[in-house]
């Protein structure tokens, strides 16, 4: 860890305990290493995967820089990605979902997020540890298939269908770029997804759709690149660089259904506050007429 020294007008070395006293013992060369402040609060999550395979994930103090929980295990073969990140973006609300937006916190400062972490292999499949906060690395879902296309080189965590709900984008060395989605309770459609019935009950992450290319991808990144409001996918592969970009004519149609919906909402809501109002004056007015007979 490097520090500027401003009257030198250099950077110099520094211990990296002083920050970031989770980092002081590795047991390996870090291959890949994430770190996520938790909102409204003083603490941080830092996942870090070796070369050896070994993952650790420590829970952070970053006033007083004393790790409050730790935990970790040891894979087969290196890792080449770690990303904590959170599933769900918003939350459905009186039967409209995709523009309310999920509460993050709680009063207290607590934060009512599930922290996960995905970890992905060069020789094993991929997994995905839920709620890291409450059950460390003791709940591991694992992406179907992730093992066939040679070893995964870059991961994504974005939502790119819209539904509020964020997907895994896995990127191989065998060519091939794999989307996974969570599907649970049943509710993921035969006709798009392929994905066993018993493992949606439980709760599980279904390979979505994949895409073949003509060189291994090496990394990935969402980013409106057109300023259309729009984010593109950029691919960048050992032979060039892809930018793969939504359907128009679907994202303008799945904006249309969202409008008619919310406006259908205020309409109702409208309705109903007409509804109160006329029903109060009428019993105003028979409360009036009572009191004048007496």
């Amino acid at each position: 860890m490097y520090k500027e020294n401003e009257l030198l007008h250099q950077f110099e070395e520094q211990p990296v305990s002083n920050l970031f006293p989770e980092l002081k013992e590795m047991q390996s060369n870090v291959l890949s290493l994430n770190v996520l402040n938790i909102p409204n609060s003083c603490r941080r999550l830092t996942a870090f995967g070796c070369q050896s395979g070994y993952v650790g994930i420590c829970h952070v103090d970053q006033y007083s820089k004393t790790v409050l929980h730790e935990w970790n295990m040891q894979q087969d073969g290196p890792i080449s990605k770690v990303v904590l990140f959170s599933l769900t973006n918003f939350i459905e609300k009186k039967g409209y979902d995709g523009l309310q937006q999920a509460p993050s916190n709680v009063p207290g400062g607590e934060s009512v997020e599930e922290h996960n972490l995905l970890v992905t292999s060069t020789i094993e499949l991929s997994v995905v540890y839920r709620n890291v906060l409450k059950d460390g690395l003791n709940e591991q879902l694992i992406l179907p298939e992730s093992d066939q296309y040679d070893s995964v080189l870059c991961a994504l965590v974005v939502d790119v269908d819209f539904d509020g709900v964020k997907e895994i984008l896995l990127g191989t060395y065998g060519q091939e770029l794999l989307c996974y989605k969570y599907i649970r309770n049943g509710s993921a459609d035969p006709d798009t997804i392929s994905c066993d019935p018993a493992v949606q009950a439980a709760g599980e992450f279904c390979l979505l759709w994949k895409r073949s290319f003509l060189s291994p991808l090496l990394s990935m990144v969402y980013v409106d690149l057109t300023y259309d409001g729009l984010s593109e996918l950029a691919v960048s592969s050992l032979k060039g660089l892809h930018i793969l970009q939504h359907s128009l004519n679907q994202t303008t149609a799945l904006v249309l259904d969202r409008l008619r919906r919310k406006v259908t909402e205020l309409e109702n809501r409208s309705n109903a506050s007409k509804t109160d109002e006329s029903h109060q004056d009428h019993c105003t007015e028979g409360n009036r007429a009572q009191n004048s007979t007496f």
